[in-house]
């Protein structure tokens, strides 16, 4: 048989089995849009950012759908009420991690982001044990963000009013929280090794006294997920994620701040009364200054930093509303639907604090402030996080007027990057010592 002609039945044979295990596979999935032999929606993805794509989808579709990458199925809950009973009333059968390629070979399975199973269970519950055993949680790790945001105040003097990109020093002052709680001591912030810790977070950690005498009682035990491996990665995801989304976050803060001077100053108004010039402020603070921490959480909610979280996947079969879904089915919970909410936050495109107080200025909780995720696999961190946020923010605004330069009107607060993860352009501000 001609060469030509028997390569043509493969390929023929390969899409007819491409279309029949897409169009039969296991489960009864949600509608979706139809996939591509092979290739699946991912054509249709790659002209677009992803989650606008997924957002116009959810129009068609409703709040939950599939959507093929390649030839494997992926279903997407885009609403505050599908994302809340898929990670919270099942946070069992939506605990799992979708864990691209890239992933399984740097991290092999191994840490608390990109692990399943056992090792997840193990890692995670070890991880946050030994967190609020150095602290989290704690007054102590308030008094290192407290010491932190000090330092992070003294480093922006040294600018002397001058123009400048903030991304580092935003960067360093999250980063050396983790550092002071992983390795019990923070950097200044020209120290090289800091500067090398800072650009290179997988190179080898030091392992601390408090991993060591974990692995030191499980070392010779071949089942136990405390590896040296294990540690190394763990102690990356900690640093990598406890430093890049709150920096991030800390970053595009002062960029909409700059953009919105009248939001700015009733923050420092509001520091002026409760606060005052000559002490640090502290968590207890919050309580009285709902105009400052409702301004927090319309950053987070507006910025919307992460708009697809890390994808999930099933445990096992699951019985969602009137679908099957098959165990290991990849799962997009969109917490831009959640955060974007147009019942819960009218004119969700507009940057309004408002948003989190009520008629009488107070501040105002929601169910649908989920920048963290939720569930199971929600951010260990999320109260550290939000520490650092309000601690960070108050100090800088405390000691500094914030001076754009340029008119505040052409700012740009769109993100540069719409993808995997939302972050702000590049701009240069002054820190004027008040």
């Amino acid at each position: 048989m001609d060469p030509l002609v028997v390569l043509v039945l493969c390929l023929s044979c390969l899409l007819l089995f491409s279309l029949w295990k897409q169009s039969h596979g296991r489960g009864n999935l949600p509608p979706g849009p139809t996939p591509l032999p092979v290739l699946g929606n991912i054509l249709q993805i790659a002209f677009k950012d992803i989650s606008t794509y997924l957002m116009d989808l959810s129009k068609v579709y409703g709040p939950v759908f599939t959507v093929y990458l390649g030839m494997k199925p992926t279903v997407v809950l885009h609403s505050y009420e599908a994302v809340k009973e898929a990670l919270i009333d099942l946070g069992e059968e939506f605990s799992g991690r979708n864990v691209p390629g890239i992933f399984k070979r740097s991290n092999k399975g191994l840490g608390i982001v990109f692990s399943n199973g056992k090792t997840w269970k193990h890692t995670r519950h070890f991880s946050l044990v030994t967190l609020r055993n150095v602290g989290m949680g704690k007054r102590s790790i308030e008094e290192r963000v407290q010491e932190e945001a000090r330092c992070l105040v003294e480093e922006l003097r040294k600018t002397n009013a001058s123009p400048c990109d903030p991304t580092f020093i935003l960067g360093a002052a999250p980063c050396n929280v983790i550092c002071s709680m992983i390795f019990q001591s923070r950097f200044e912030y020209k120290d090289q090794e800091f500067l090398n810790l800072m650009t290179k977070f997988n190179e080898n950690f030091e392992i601390t006294n408090f991993t060591s005498v974990k692995w030191l009682s499980e070392k010779h035990n071949p089942q136990s997920e405390f590896t040296i491996d294990n540690l190394l990665v763990t102690l990356f995801d900690l640093l990598s994620a406890g430093t890049e989304t709150t920096s991030t976050t800390l970053r595009y803060g002062l960029l909409l701040l700059l953009k919105h001077p009248k939001v700015t100053a009733k923050v420092q108004e509001e520091i002026e009364r409760v606060i005052g010039r000559h002490r640090s402020p502290c968590m207890q603070d919050r309580s009285r200054m709902p105009y400052t921490d409702a301004v927090v959480h319309e950053i987070q909610r507006y910025i919307d930093l992460i708009p697809v979280s890390a994808p999930r996947a099933t445990t096992c079969d699951v019985k969602f509303r009137n679908y099957l879904i098959p165990k290991g089915t990849v799962i997009f919970p969109m917490l831009t639907s959640v955060l974007n909410d147009e019942k819960e936050f009218p004119n969700p495109k507009e940057f309004d604090p408002g948003h989190f107080l009520d008629k009488s200025g107070n501040f105002k909780k929601s169910d649908y402030f989920l920048p963290f995720s939720a569930g199971k696999r929600a951010c260990v961190g999320e109260a550290l996080a939000r520490m650092e946020l309000f601690l960070f923010l108050t100090s800088i605004l405390q000691n500094f007027t914030l001076k754009s330069h340029g008119d505040v009107k052409d700012l740009d607060t769109t993100p540069l990057v719409n993808g995997v993860c939302r972050v702000p352009r590049l701009y240069n501000l002054s820190f004027i010592p008040v």
